[in-house]
């Protein structure tokens, strides 16, 4: 069964990692993906040659999530072209990690800016379609460390938190419109930003997590597929880790 036929759907900072494999999930299951990142990366088109085989209509969008015009931007054009947009996953997001006392002030605005600030644009840009349709979900990634917080990472776990208190507002405030607001928290997921972890620190988080093994970026985008589609219809508000019982 396609979950997603016929949803419309954009994923932010999909070039690779966590984004493009949600991005190719969404694919398997017969949505519309519309995708961004600010950079053109060679993956990319291993992307659309991956569209093109699943025969499911798609459009890469260069475009910074940290910027309002943007965000606008590319929202109207999604809309204009497919007309409508169904699913949005707030997905873009960076990390600067310091211990406190040696953050840089810069090193703060910045992933704030990119992980926190980009959730509002897309949902303020996107809100207007959802509610003359009367139909709409976000998806939004946070953390296990937006829960439970992380030392030397204090402006990302409040990047983090803040999607989770933005999230639950959005759910309560647009419910009646039946749009849907979930926050998907990964735990310790192997993506290009952990692979190069030493193997000290690597085994250190084996050892906090129940299941036994990183987490993989199909972990967290199946997840998301359920989501989007029409099985999760009763689903909003919700924080759902996957984190193989890491932070319970």
């Amino acid at each position: 069964m396609k979950l997603l036929a016929g949803k419309v759907t954009l994923i932010t900072g999909a070039a690779r990692g966590i984004g493009k494999k949600i991005a190719e999930i969404f694919a398997t299951h017969g949505a519309t993906v519309c995708f961004t990142n600010r950079t053109y990366y060679d993956s990319i088109k291993d992307m659309e040659a991956f569209m093109e085989a699943q025969g499911v209509k798609y459009r890469f969008f260069q475009a910074d999530a940290s910027s309002m015009e943007d965000a606008q931007r590319v929202i109207d054009e999604v809309v204009k072209e497919f007309g409508k947009i169904d699913v949005i996953v707030n997905n873009a997001g960076i990390t600067a990690d310091s211990l406190l006392l040696r953050m840089k002030e810069e090193q703060w605005d910045s992933v704030i800016k990119v992980n926190l600030n980009s959730v509002f644009y897309h949902t303020k840009a996107a809100l207007k379609y959802m509610m003359k349709q009367r139909n709409g979900v976000f998806i939004n990634i946070g953390s296990v460390v937006g829960v439970g917080g992380n030392a030397g990472q204090a402006n990302y776990a409040a990047s983090k938190a803040g999607i989770i208190g933005f999230t639950k507002s959005v759910a309560d405030e647009m419910g009646a419109r039946n749009i849907r607001a979930n926050v998907v928290a990964p735990g310790f997921i192997e993506t290009e930003m952990t692979e190069n972890l030493p193997e000290s620190v690597i085994q250190d988080w084996y050892k906090k997590i129940p299941l036994g093994r990183i987490g993989k970026s199909e972990d967290v985008a199946n997840l998301c597929a359920f989501l989007a589609s029409d099985m999760a219809s009763y689903i909003t508000g919700q924080v759902i880790q996957v984190d193989g019982g890491m932070l319970m």
